[in-house]
């Protein structure tokens, strides 16, 4: 899976593998698996002083996940028109290329760091550190970090973030909860978006779609909403509202919460760097034998 989306060594960690980086030399000089484990350890490392940084500031970190196209950005754009007036939004944007999300969300009057991520198919803590020197977070009460696209990667990553959403789109099909665990198991709150359209979509049914979360043993909340037509955003803010005051008192407490991160995510991808490390391996061994 990550030796071929290329998200093992993202822009954000390649100083750590690279030329003097801490990381450069394994053991052995070449075991792969020895990498991605010391690099999962050094992002959890980095996660955790970033959301040191955070807690500090009483602000709330929320990361936002899904498949591209499920209406995370027009999520954000409803948020800010319903609660830009009573809260201080700041937003970080994560995508292969360009800044089209987050010149919308600047349109919208709030701040918006851009991360391209080039081929890695999800952000990593060291990117979000990276983004946080440039963003000011005087008078900022929730952070948005705008994940990738993608429905496997981003779950099994600790951003320095308190919360997961994932937002699956009726557009979608309703047994993606099934199809994708990982991600679904990871999520503090589940978004099904584009709601408005149900009634033209005869293959898309809600109540499976949750019966399909909770087989998971999932308890997290599940509501409907349709951002661009800001329909049905009432629990969603409210809900919002709800828990930055309730990172406010777990600040106050000195007390932080941690997301819900899935080690099965992470496991795939240790797993990936050992076969591709065993099958190279073994191609290397077939080919000596060929020409010996």
């Amino acid at each position: 899976m990550c030796d071929t989306c290329g998200c093992n060594i993202t822009h954000g960690n390649a100083h750590l593998v690279t030329n003097d980086g801490k990381l450069a030399q394994t053991e052995d000089g070449k075991s792969a698996v020895t990498v991605l484990k010391n690099l999962l350890s050094e992002n959890d490392h980095q996660a955790a002083h970033n959301r040191e940084h955070f807690d500090r500031r009483n602000i709330l970190a929320i990361n936002l996940m899904s498949s591209p196209g499920a209406g995370k950005t027009a999520l954000l754009e409803a948020t800010i028109d319903a609660l830009g007036d009573q809260i201080g939004i700041a937003v970080i944007e994560g995508d292969l290329e360009t800044e089209n999300d987050a010149e919308r969300i600047r349109g919208k009057g709030v701040s918006a760091i851009q991360i391209s991520t080039g081929s890695a198919c999800h952000l990593d803590a060291h990117m979000v550190h990276d983004a946080l020197h440039h963003m000011d977070l005087d008078g900022i009460d929730v952070v948005f970090i705008e994940n990738v696209g993608n429905l496997v990667c981003p779950a099994s990553f600790d951003l320095g973030q308190h919360r997961n959403i994932t937002l699956l789109s009726v557009t979608e099909g309703d047994d993606k909860p099934a199809k994708y665990p990982v991600m679904f198991r990871a999520a503090d709150l589940v978004l099904l978006t584009k709601c408005d359209l149900l009634d033209v979509l005869d293959d898309f049914e809600p109540a499976r779609a949750e019966h399909y979360l909770r087989h998971l043993a999932s308890e997290a909340p599940l509501f409907n909403i349709a951002a661009r037509r800001s329909i049905d955003i009432d629990e969603w803010t409210d809900w919002l509202i709800n828990e930055i005051n309730a990172q406010r008192d777990r600040a106050e407490r000195h007390e932080t919460l941690r997301p819900n991160i899935q080690p099965e995510g992470a496991a795939l991808h240790t797993a990936s760097a050992h076969e591709h490390e065993h099958g190279q391996h073994h191609h290397d061994h077939g080919h000596d034998h060929k020409h010996s």
